[in-house]
């Protein structure tokens, strides 16, 4: 199981990394610990790829991969300390807009930042790993 941290800045600008193996935009987040609990596993992740910690609110959405067999559990964070650094998972760090998300990320992860800023979660979603997949 995999989790991400999908971190709100008081000014709407949500945190991204560029990944440093694929070079892909995503939210900071990854796969959880033997018996490391969601959040504590989307704390040390935001922390570990960009140098914030956060503060978890809520689960805004549960999303599949279809092909991998792999659930990600998608949190709203806000940031609480730290500076932006990047790691050895991340070339870069930024504060995107939400129009920046839609052109830098893939809709597969674009729509987990934008089902966290509708509100209306938790989503539960499927995609093939590039696109989503019709609900029913």
């Amino acid at each position: 199981m995999s989790v991400a941290g999908i971190t709100v800045r008081g000014d709407g600008r949500i945190l991204a990394i560029r990944r440093a193996d694929n070079g892909t935009w995503e939210p900071p987040g990854g796969v959880l610990e033997l018996h490391e609990d969601p959040r504590t596993g989307v704390v040390r992740e935001v922390f570990e790829e960009t140098g914030i910690k956060v503060d978890v609110r809520q689960l805004t959405g549960v999303y599949k991969n279809m092909n991998l067999g792999v659930v990600a559990l998608v949190f709203r964070c806000e940031p609480s300390a730290g500076t932006e650094r990047t790691s050895s998972e991340s070339t870069a760090v930024e504060w995107l807009t939400p129009d920046e998300v839609r052109e830098r990320m893939s809709e597969v992860f674009a729509i987990r930042v934008l089902d966290v800023l509708d509100g209306n979660g938790p989503h539960v979603r499927s995609h093939d790993g590039k696109r989503l997949i019709p609900a029913g």
